[in-house]
Order: C-alpha cells, then sequence, then structure tokens
C-alpha cells in the first residue's frame, strides 16, 4: 500500500487551491466516456462542462436547457449512471473545496466534487495540534477517488459493523433543480427530495455541497483471525459486543477448493487509546504487491488467497487511525496488463455485484451461491462480507433490514459470450438472495430482470413517477435510467 502520510499529502493540495467560477467545455463537439472499473460503459457525450463552484454549476444547467444533462465524479459506478448518449455531461471533480468546518459539533460542508482522500487530508490538516479531531464515520471501500456526490447518489456503505448506509452520515445538500434554481435539502426542508436524490443517482439535479456529520477521530487496532462461513455471523456478533468499530470477512475464491466461498479473513478494529502508538513499520502491501495478487487471483487463486491470509494474519495487532485505515490502493485499468499476460482472446475486467441477505441465513446463501459459480464455471476474483443497520430515510432504500453484505467480484470477458456468462451469473445470485428474503445493490450493473427489480424494490415504479414530476422535461438523464424508463413502460 502506498505511504499513507505522502498520499494524504498530495491529495490534500486540490483541497487547498483556489476555485474559479467557470465552465469549460471540451474542444470539439463531443467525447466517449467511460466507468472506470467495468469499461463496459462507453458512452459518446455532446459536450463536458467542469464547473468549479455552485454559480458556474447553476449556469452551467441553465446553458444546457435543451438538451439532456447527465452527472459524473468518480466514474467508479458500473450501471451507467454517469453518462447519457448526446447529453452534456457535467465532471464535477473540479469542485473539490471544503467550505466550511465546525469542530464544536463535529459537520464538515465540502463543495460535492471533492474526493474521499481531499476530504481526509484536508480535515487532519485543519485540525493539526487540536486535542479532539473529527474524521469520517465510512467511506466505501476498494476505491478512494470517488467524489462525495456520488456517494450520496449511490447511499454507500463502508465496513462499519453497526452503521447504517451514507444518508446515516448527512446532515443536507444543496441540490440544483433541473431547471437550475439552488435549493436546500434536508430531513426537515425539502424532506422528499432529500430522501429521493439521496440513492437517486443524479436524477434530480446535481449536487452542488454537502454538510456531512463527522465522528471522533480515534486511532484502532486491527485484529485478524481465519473464520469459517457458518461462524462468521456470530464472530460479528462478539465483535460488535466487544465494541468493535469496523470489520469484515474476504473469503476464499478458488473453486476448485471445498473451501470456496467458505475460510476467510476476518478482520475488525477495536478503539485503542489515542495515545497508542502507530509504529513506522507496520506491514502494508506495496502497489507492486497489489498487482502480483490481482495477477495471482486469476492464474492461481489458491496462491492468492494463501498469500493474503499470511498478510492479514502478519498484521493483527497494527494500529491505526480511524479514518485513514478506510483508504485503500486501486490500480486503474489493471486488467490490460493481466489481458497481455494471458494472451487474452477477447479484453475482459472485473464486474461487481453486492448482495443482501438477512444474517442467519448468510452460511444457506453462500453455500447455495458456491453451488451456483461452480456450475456455471464464472472465476470469482474477490469477494467481501460486511453488514449493514437498516435504513428508514431513503426513498430507494436497498438496506430493507440488518443484512449481510456479500460482494462478488466476476471475472468478466468482453465478448458478447462473456458479458451473457456473467449477467446471466449475476441474475442467478440475485435470485438466490431473493430467495432468502434479501436483496441487491443497484450501482453495479443493470442486468436484473423487472421482476427482480420489483421484488427487491417494490418503491421502484413510483420512483420513477417522482422523478418525473420533479423533472417533467427529463432533462436530468443516463443510460441507467433510460433502461429502466423503458423497462418499467411494458
Amino acid at each position: 500500500m502506498l505511504n499513507r502520510r505522502a498520499f494524504l499529502k498530495t491529495a490534500g493540495l486540490a483541497a487547498l487551491a483556489p476555485s474559479a467560477c467557470v465552465t469549460r467545455p471540451i474542444t470539439g463537439s463531443g467525447a466517449w466516456v467511460n466507468d472506470i472499473h467495468s469499461q463496459l460503459n462507453a458512452t459518446w457525450v455532446s459536450s463536458i462542462s467542469t464547473p468549479r463552484s455552485a454559480g458556474a454549476l447553476i449556469h452551467a444547467v441553465r446553458a444546457s436547457r435543451s438538451g439532456a444533462i447527465c452527472i459524473a465524479g468518480g466514474r467508479h459506478a458500473m450501471g451507467g449512471q454517469q453518462f447519457a448518449h448526446d447529453a452534456t455531461l457535467l465532471d464535477m471533480r473540479q469542485m473539490n473545496r471544503i467550505l466550511s468546518f465546525d469542530a464544536e459539533s463535529g459537520i464538515v460542508e465540502v463543495e460535492s466534487g471533492i474526493e474521499w482522500p481531499e476530504l481526509i487530508s484536508g480535515l487532519i490538516e485543519r485540525q493539526r495540534g487540536a486535542a479532539k479531531q473529527w474524521g469520517i464515520r465510512q467511506k466505501q471501500t476498494g476505491a478512494d477517488r470517488l467524489t462525495i456526490g456520488g456517494g450520496l447518489a449511490a447511499n454507500v456503505h463502508g465496513r462499519g459493523l453497526t452503521m447504517k448506509p451514507f444518508i446515516d452520515d448527512i446532515e443536507s445538500f444543496l441540490l440544483i433543480t433541473p431547471d437550475g434554481e439552488p435549493v436546500e435539502c434536508s430531513r426537515t426542508k425539502n424532506s422528499e427530495l432529500f430522501s429521493l436524490a439521496i440513492g437517486g443517482y443524479g436524477l434530480f439535479g446535481p449536487i452542488a455541497s454537502v454538510r456531512l456529520r463527522l465522528s471522533p477521530r480515534t486511532k484502532v487496532q486491527r485484529v485478524v483471525e481465519v473464520q469459517q462461513i457458518e461462524t462468521v455471523a456470530a464472530a460479528f456478533q462478539r465483535r460488535i459486543d466487544d465494541g468493535f468499530l469496523y470489520g469484515d470477512f474476504q473469503f476464499s475464491i478458488n473453486d476448485q477448493a471445498d473451501n470456496f466461498l467458505r475460510s476467510g479473513v476476518f478482520s475488525c478494529y477495536r478503539p485503542v487509546s489515542d495515545d497508542t502508538p502507530i509504529n513506522s513499520g507496520q506491514a502494508e502491501l506495496r502497489p507492486e504487491d497489489w498487482l502480483g495478487l490481482l495477477h495471482l487471483a486469476h492464474a492461481d487463486k489458491e496462491q492468492a488467497y494463501q498469500r493474503y491470509v499470511g498478510y492479514y494474519l502478519s498484521t493483527s495487532g497494527q494500529v491505526y487511525w480511524s479514518d485513514e485505515h478506510q483508504l485503500s490502493y486501486y490500480p486503474d485499468d489493471y486488467h490490460r496488463g493481466l489481458d497481455r499476460m494471458a494472451q487474452a482472446k477477447s479484453p475482459a475486467t472485473e464486474m461487481i455485484t453486492e448482495l443482501y441477505v438477512p444474517r442467519p441465513r448468510l452460511a444457506d446463501f453462500m453455500t447455495a451461491a458456491a453451488e451456483d459459480l461452480r456450475r456455471r464455471k464464472v472465476p470469482v476474483v474477490y469477494g467481501t462480507v460486511r453488514l449493514i443497520e437498516r435504513d428508514d430515510q431513503s426513498f430507494l432504500h436497498w438496506a430493507r433490514q440488518p443484512y449481510a453484505c456479500v460482494i462478488f467480484n466476476l471475472h468478466t470477458e468482453h465478448s458478447d459470450e462473456g458479458k451473457l456468462r456473467a449477467a446471466d451469473a449475476f441474475r442467478s445470485l440475485i435470485d438466490l438472495a431473493l430467495g432468502w428474503d434479501g436483496s441487491y445493490y443497484l450501482t453495479y450493473h443493470r442486468w436484473a430482470r423487472r421482476d427482480q427489480v420489483e421484488r427487491a424494490y417494490p418503491q421502484f415504479a413510483k420512483f420513477l413517477e417522482l422523478k418525473r414530476q420533479y423533472d417533467p422535461r427529463e432533462r436530468m438523464q443516463s443510460e441507467w435510467y433510460r433502461h429502466y424508463r423503458e423497462m418499467f413502460r411494458a
């Protein structure tokens, strides 16, 4: 892993730079854009605007009155939520300042294009030397360079053991309507828009700024052991009872082994005194180590698992800050090198799906999923289990009850056959989760059938109706929205 201090220092420079109230269209008549992880959403947009302030954002929306608008931040969502063919793309990443910070209440206001490293480093700099410090509560894992606005739009979650989705961390936000009007949204002001926009994938207008609730910054100690799927739900509960704050279970991906989806690395983090030292020589994976593990996850899954287990066990007892330990390393476009090494006939990437099941049914679900994935011969490259508490605030809520969250990264060839195989596997996994009174996350693909969408999100048709009420000209669009609009017209 990259040296955290050096990484944060570099990432934080943009947060301190002054902004300019400008909107910059790209040169030429349009451009191709794509998501970073799956690279399966290549879309032609008519122009790209990069606003640098709320005023510039309002101007960009009003200047595009005659056409569709789509919104992108870090570009990691895989379902086409950021892009719409022939639309004006708002690239929010230049709106990346910390606007204000209240050290008494622990509320920070940020522009929505700020990315997690910029926010974390900016907060550290503002509080240097303070006895009481604040930090982020949670962020999505796997990659860091996602914007706060994007996290809001997908209602993300992290690996907190007793946390609700991201909506629980949001105090309020400034939304720019499809007509270019600024509207403050909170639980008491424009509360319906508050619940619709969080988890609404940008369909109600771009977010200019967000007021975010923080938590006291503390030190945590990692405790690692190898667990089995039959006992991991009880192990999670013991950690919660013992006051641990974060944790996950990263399971074996070797479908040729008996422990496929069963054995795994169980890592949890307990708070310790702030005077506990963080040793300078703590074990960390370097970028080349991550690339080596990614190669093994494709070429020798058993060796990849054994190396991963060995590394994590060696880190048990290490101490981190509660905000910084949530950062990770993600090598963009890593699959191109893997394809060359494997002399692949077709390019490939990984596709993610995230399923939810009641915690007592986790072992049953994983047993069924292992059988299904083996039968379909779909390679799993990475997988983990986390916990989530019930969300009773967002309209399109995915956490309908306290769930175990199961994430699968599936190797997906970009041929027609490869995409069809992945889509069939994802639909089958959704069926399994629904069969155990579970659900799935809308962010990662749009391969679910209508009956699956309606079972997991019975409010989806009403969501589309409210989108049209708030945006009757359907100015805010995406390929994701167009897909579901057509699906629900049938």
